[in-house]
């Protein structure tokens, strides 16, 4: 702590110079003459060297799915039967813009439009532009008052924030990735080499209030858990996370967090109280040579489901990696398992009193199909057994092909499925990630995805599900 200590003392040698270097910078952002006058990047010389930069992205997808399991759906924690078959495309270019006060400063905003062709079954519910949002927008100071401490406050990305994949993935799943954002404040005390402190507080609004959109733009809701019945649904919470390393061997992290959910009416008038959730845990990651390590989470919830219930969930994963260090390509492979809470009577109970919450990771990390079939809401992973066997090959610089299988089971029998057992079925995805193009700042890249399930006596219906994807994204 003596570190901690000398830096505390030199708080009042660092001044308000990079701060008026940062305003001046931030003002240059927003001036229009600006991008006009300038290249892609301007300088500053000197010691707090004020820069400008901008450019923009494109994401080009298209997206085939067939018999998903709760597609569309039937509402939250009802039986949902097989959806039909979906076919679209995906358009969304945004731009970015960023602001620098030398190393330490830095204001950086992106907007970002979607719009849509919906093949089968065929709408128009979209037009071109359909609706541009401001998707990112925050200041970031890092290494301050001499590297003790780095902070960001505004709306960010918080896909693997703090390598806590199983807490933090998509703050908006209801918008399909168009946006993985939250508004937050999150700030990381560096205590020493290996240790550090991250506290932060998030919101998560189901609209989005930075938004200009035609008249027929469709305002997607961002937190909702149910894409039929739409129900308003904000989220909110804070915690810290303890990161360190016992020797370079075993680096481990102990949080703690809460969240907290709105009350929400669905559209049939059904309401659901606010919920409040603490939870607990920890993950180590014992590296046991240069190849290969271990992975183990355990996670604990309790709180209030609104009714004066108490809550008691668990989640935990336990994995295997292996990585090859060899010249040239590189193989990969993981075994792991992982394990969310269910409830028996999670249909009637609003998720039940022991179903796990995924708290802020509604996201793709299992699969990308069962963000739509989950019976929970929307991406609401829970109530799972997941053992997935995964592996593929780095061949070069974005080119990797990766592939996963495994069988999944329900950890309560919550009769979601219409079935009468607990085996939730197969499910399996390839991946093949290549380059198409690359010179200087212009890149262009693509990949290639499948998926398949193989259901089975968990639910009704036996037919198999599938889900394509082909994608190239241009960046510049």
């Amino acid at each position: 702590m003596s570190r901690l200590r000398l830096h505390l003392d030199r708080l009042k040698e660092k001044p308000m110079k990079a701060l008026t270097a940062f305003t001046l910078a931030a003002i240059g952002l927003s001036a229009p003459s600006l991008a006009a006058e300038t290249p892609p990047k301007a300088e500053v010389e000197g010691a707090d060297a004020l820069s400008v930069d901008f450019g923009a992205n494109l994401r080009v997808r298209q997206e085939f799915m067939h018999n998903v399991p709760g597609l569309p759906g039937g509402g939250l924690l009802s039986r949902a039967p097989n959806g039909k078959t979906r076919n679209h495309m995906r358009f969304r270019p945004s731009v970015w813009g960023e602001a620098k006060a030398g190393d330490s400063l830095r204001l950086y905003t992106r907007l970002t439009d979607e719009f849509r062709a919906n093949l089968r079954p065929k709408s128009h519910a979209t037009s071109v532009p359909d609706e541009m949002i401001v998707d990112n927008l925050f200041l970031d100071g890092t290494g301050l008052f001499d590297g003790l401490v780095d902070f960001r406050v505004g709306r960010q990305d918080i896909y693997h924030l703090y390598g806590l994949d199983h807490v933090f993935g998509d703050g908006t799943p209801g918008d399909g990735s168009r946006t993985v954002f939250s508004d937050m404040v999150r700030a990381t005390l560096h205590v020493d080499e290996r240790s550090r402190i991250d506290v932060f507080a998030l919101m998560n609004r189901d609209k989005n209030d930075l938004r200009w959109g035609t008249r027929r733009c469709r305002n997607r809701r961002l937190t909702a858990l149910s894409p039929s019945y739409e129900p308003e649904m904000d989220d909110w919470g804070w915690g810290v996370v303890w990161s360190s390393s016992i020797g370079e061997a075993l680096p481990y992290q102990v949080f703690a967090m809460e969240k907290r959910t709105a009350s929400f009416h669905e559209r049939n008038g059904a309401k659901h109280p606010s919920t409040r959730r603490e939870m607990a845990g920890a993950k180590v990651c014992p590296k046991l040579t240069d190849e290969w390590s271990l992975q183990f989470e355990g996670m604990s919830e309790i709180g209030e489901n609104g009714r004066d219930e108490s809550i008691l969930a668990w989640s935990g994963y336990a994995g295997v990696n292996w990585r090859s260090s060899s010249d040239g390509a590189k193989p990969f492979a993981s075994l792991g398992l992982h394990y969310m809470s269910g409830d028996k009577d999670a249909a009637r109970q609003d998720g039940g009193r022991r179903a796990w919450d995924p708290m802020w990771a509604r996201s793709v990390n299992d699969s990308e199909m069962f963000l739509y079939g989950t019976h929970y809401g929307a991406a609401w992973w829970s109530n799972m057994y997941f053992a997935k066997l995964s592996g593929g090959v780095d061949i070069a610089s974005h080119h990797r092909v990766s592939a996963f299988s495994g069988p999944m089971y329900s950890a309560a029998d919550d009769g979601l499925g219409g079935g009468d057992g607990d085996f939730k079925g197969l499910l399996s995805g390839i991946r093949y990630d290549f380059p198409l193009y690359s010179r200087k700042r212009f890149e262009v890249f693509g990949h290639a995805y499948a998926e398949a399930f193989n259901p089975g006596d968990y639910f009704e219906g036996r037919r198999g599900a599938h889900f394509l994807r082909w994608q190239v994204d241009v960046k510049f």
